[in-house]
C-alpha cells in the first residue's frame, strides 16, 4: 500500500486525466470522475495516516522493492542514520535509492559482506521472512548492533512485491552478552587454576564445561565431556548403576548432595572422588546451573582400607590365644637376643628370625617393629604356611577385580596395607616359588603388581620374616631360592629354645600362672616346688607355646590356693618323643612331615583344641588337615587304643 501511493501526486495532481476511464461525457461522465477523484483522495489520506503511523514506530521501518531499491525509509530510521532517503517536502517521497548504496553507508565494512550474502543468498530466493544481525552508523559516526527482520509482500498471484524490514537495536544486549562472555572467561580462567576437578551442569544434568583439571585428568577433550563421556567412559562400572538412580534423586530435590565415585585417570588408574554438587539459581528462584566439584580422595579411602585391614589383623590376633604380652626372662642367650633386637630396631634393614615352633619368633618381630621409626604405622602378619598355594600372591599383593574366579572386586595385599609399615612374613620356608619370585621383586625393586595388574605400585614396607626350617638346607634341596635367602638373610636373629634358657622357666610359669589365674579368676598364691622341679627338668619340645598351654590347663583345673600340674602331663620327654625323626632329614617335605608326625604322636592323633596337634604346632586347623592330606600322613595311627 506504501508502494503504491508514492507517486500518485504526480499522477492526479490536476483533473486532466488521460486514462479512458475519464473519457467518458457528460454528467455522466462528471460524476464518474468525482468519485474515482474521491477514492484517490481517500487513498491519500490513508496513506500519510500509515506514514503517520510508522513514524511513530520505535524501531527503524524501510522497504525495498524486488529489484533492490529502497523506496520508504520511516522518520526513526531517519533520525539514527542522518540521511534523508524517502523525505521529501510535503510528505512526498524521493525517488528510490540502491540498497546496496545505503549499506554501504551505514552497515559496518566487518558486516556488510555476511549481511548481504544472508539476505541475497537465503532469504530473497525463498521469498520466506527471515533475519539477521549487523551493526549500523549512527548519525553522530557510532555503530550499534541491531536484528534486522524481513517480511514478503505478495499479491493475488503469489509473486513479491515488496519487502517490509524493521531494525531493532540489541546493541545493550549485545553489551551484556559480551560482559556475560568476558565474566564466563575470567571465571574459566580462574577454575582452570583451581587443582580441585569442576564441571558446570545443565538443570537436566548435562555436562555444559569442565575445567582444566577434568581435561587433564580423564584425557578427554571438550567435545567427548560435553557429549556424555564422563560418566560413560570415567566412572567405574561398578559405581555407575549404584550411582545413576542417586545422581537423579539428587537432581531432582534441586538440593546440594553428594556422593563417592572412582574416576578412570587417562593412565588407565582409577581413584576415588568425592563429587558434591550444588545447584545455582536466578532471580526466580529457578536453577540454571549445577556445580559439580570433585575431591581426590583416593589417599583416605586407602588409609580406610588399611585401617579395615589392620583392624583384621588385630582381630585375628585377639581370636589367637597369645604367648604372652612381654618377653620375659633374664638367661644370658635371652639377653644377647633382646641385645640384638635393640640395634637392629633403628634400622630398616631386613630381618630372619631362626628358631624353633613355640619360641615366639613373632613376638621379637613385634618387639622390633615396636621400637623402630615405624612404631607407629601398621604391623602386619602374614602366616605363609595358612594361606592356599592358590591364593597366596593374592594375599600378599592383591588383585584387581576380575582376576579370577571370585575376585569380585579390587582387594588390598598385605604389603599394600603395610605400607609405611611392617610387615613379618612367618613360615617363609613355606612360600611357594611363584610367590618367592614376586617377593624377590619386592624386596630389591621396593614395587608389586597386584594380580591381574600391570601397573607396579611403589611401597614401603620393612619386612621381617621367621621359620623353624633350616633355610640352608631348603636352598641346597633346591625347595627355596638362593638369591631370596640371601635378601632375607641380612640380619639373622636366632631365638633359643626354651631348653637352652632353663634359668627363665621359674620366672616365666610365675608369670603364666598369674595371668592365667586372673583370667579363670581362681587365687592361686603358691607354686609348689615339685611343680617348679618338674617343668625345669622338661625338654619342653613344644617351646613356650607349650608351656603356655600346660599352665592354662592347669589353672583351670586348680581347686585350690597352691599350684600343681599333673605329673603324667610331662613325662614323655622330647627324645622320646622325637625318636620318629631321629634319622637324616633330606628334604623340606620330609621335615615337615616328621615334625607334624612328632605333634600328632604328642596331641595323641587330635588335630583340634587346646592340645591337639595344630595348638601345638602354631598353625590352623584347616591348614594343619591340609598338610596332613598332602603329605599323606596317616594321623590314626597316632591315636592311643
Amino acid at each position: 500500500m506504501v508502494t503504491r501511493g508514492t507517486k500518485i501526486d504526480n499522477r492526479f495532481r490536476n483533473e486532466e486525466f488521460s486514462h479512458p476511464l475519464f473519457a467518458i461525457e457528460g454528467e455522466r461522465g462528471q460524476a464518474r470522475r468525482a468519485a474515482i477523484k474521491k477514492a484517490f483522495a481517500e487513498i491519500k489520506s490513508s496513506e500519510d495516516r500509515l506514514r503517520t503511523i510508522l513514524d511513530a514506530i520505535p524501531a527503524q521501518v524501510w522497504s525495498q522493492r524486488p529489484d533492490g531499491t529502497i523506496n520508504y525509509v520511516n522518520r526513526r530510521w531517519r533520525e539514527y542514520t542522518g540521511l534523508s532517503y524517502g523525505a521529501g517536502g510535503n510528505g512526498e517521497s524521493v525517488p528510490p535509492v540502491s540498497a546496496t548504496d545505503v549499506g554501504q553507508a551505514i552497515v559496518h565494512p566487518d558486516d556488510l559482506p555476511s549481511a548481504t550474502a544472508k539476505f541475497l543468498d537465503e532469504i530473497l530466493p525463498t521469498g520466506k521472512p527471515g533475519e539477521f544481525e549487523l551493526r549500523l552508523r549512527r548519525h553522530d559516526g557510532e555503530y550499534r548492533w541491531f536484528i534486522v527482520r524481513v517480511e514478503p509482500v505478495r499479491d493475488e498471484r503469489g509473486n513479491v512485491v515488496q519487502w517490509y524490514g524493521t531494525n531493532t537495536d540489541i546493541e545493550d544486549l549485545k553489551r551484556a552478552e559480551a560482559k556475560l562472555r568476558q565474566d564466563e572467561q575470567e571465571l574459566r580462567r580462574i577454575t582452570d587454576a583451581i587443582p580441585q576437578t569442576i564441571t558446570v551442569l545443565s538443570p537436566e544434568g548435562t555436562v555444559v564445561y569442565a575445567n582444566r583439571a577434568v581435561v587433564e585428568y580423564t584425557g578427554l577433550t571438550m567435545d567427548e565431556l560435553t557429549a556424555g563421556a564422563l560418566r560413560t567412559r570415567t566412572f567405574h562400572p561398578d559405581d555407575r548403576a549404584r550411582l545413576e538412580d542417586q545422581r537423579w534423586e539428587g537432581l531432582m530435590r534441586e538440593v546440594p548432595f553428594e556422593y563417592e565415585v572412582r574416576a578412570r585417570r587417562q593412565d588407565g588408574n582409577y581413584r576415588w572422588f568425592l563429587l558434591r554438587y550444588n545447584p545455582l539459581r536466578d532471580e526466580h528462584g529457578h536453577i540454571v546451573r549445577w556445580y559439580a566439584t570433585g575431591t581426590d580422595i583416593d589417599d583416605r579411602k586407602q588409609a580406610e582400607e588399611r585401617m579395615r585391614h589392620e583392624n583384621l589383623a588385630l582381630r585375628e590376633d585377639l581370636d589367637r590365644c597369645s604367648m604372652f604380652e612381654e618377653i620375659v626372662g633374664s638367661s644370658p642367650a635371652l639377653k644377647r637376643v633382646l641385645a640384638q633386637v635393640a640395634k637392629v630396631a633403628k634400622t630398616d634393614a631386613t630381618v630372619l628370625i631362626l628358631g624353633e615352633t613355640g619360641t615366639g619368633k613373632e613376638l621379637v618381630a613385634r618387639a622390633i617393629h615396636k621400637r623402630s621409626r615405624r612404631s607407629t604405622r601398621s604391623f602386619i602378619g602374614v602366616n605363609c604356611a595358612a594361606i592356599p598355594t592358590s591364593l597366596i600372591a593374592s594375599e600378599l599383593f592383591g588383585h584387581e577385580k576380575g582376576a579370577f574366579t571370585g575376585a569380585l572386586q579390587r582387594r588390598l595385599g598385605r604389603f599394600e596395607s603395610a605400607d609405611g609399615g611392617t610387615i613379618f612374613l612367618d613360615e617363609i620356608g613355606d612360600l611357594p616359588a611363584e610367590a618367592q619370585i614376586a617377593l624377590l621383586r619386592v624386596l630389591q625393586e621396593r614395587e608389586l603388581e597386584r594380580v591381574g595388574s600391570s601397573h607396579p605400585l611403589v611401597v614401603d614396607v620393612r619386612v621381617l620374616a621367621a621359620t623353624n626350617h633350616d633355610l640352608e638346607a631348603a636352598v641346597a634341596n633346591g625347595a627355596f631360592r638362593q638369591d631370596l635367602y640371601y635378601r632375607l638373610n641380612v640380619f639373622p636373629i636366632r631365638i633359643p629354645a626354651l631348653r637352652e634358657r632353663a634359668d627363665d622357666i621359674p620366672m616365666l610359669v610365675r608369670y603364666l600362672v598369674k595371668r592365667y589365674a586372673t583370667k579363670a579368676r581362681n587365687r592361686i598364691r603358691h607354686i609348689g616346688k615339685n611343680t617348679m622341679e618338674l617343668f625345669q627338668a622338661y625338654d619342653w619340645p613344644g617351646n613356650i607355646r607349650e608351656l603356655q598351654n600346660v599352665i592354662e590347663r592347669a589353672v583351670i583345673l586348680c581347686d585350690g590356693e597352691t599350684f600343681a600340674i599333673d605329673e603324667s602331663w610331662l613325662k614323655r620327654k622330647p627324645r622320646q618323643l622325637s625318636k620318629r625323626a631321629a634319622r637324616e632329614v633330606t628334604t623340606l617335605a620330609e621335615g615337615q612331615k616328621e615334625l607334624i608326625e612328632a605333634a600328632l604322636a604328642a596331641a595323641h592323633g587330635r588335630i583340634s583344641g587346646p592340645s591337639g596337634a595344630a595348638a601345638k604346632l602354631g598353625i590352623p586347623r584347616q591348614t594343619l588337615e591340609w598338610k596332613i592330606k598332602t603329605l599323606q600322613i596317616d594321623r590314626l595311627s597316632f591315636r592311643v587304643r
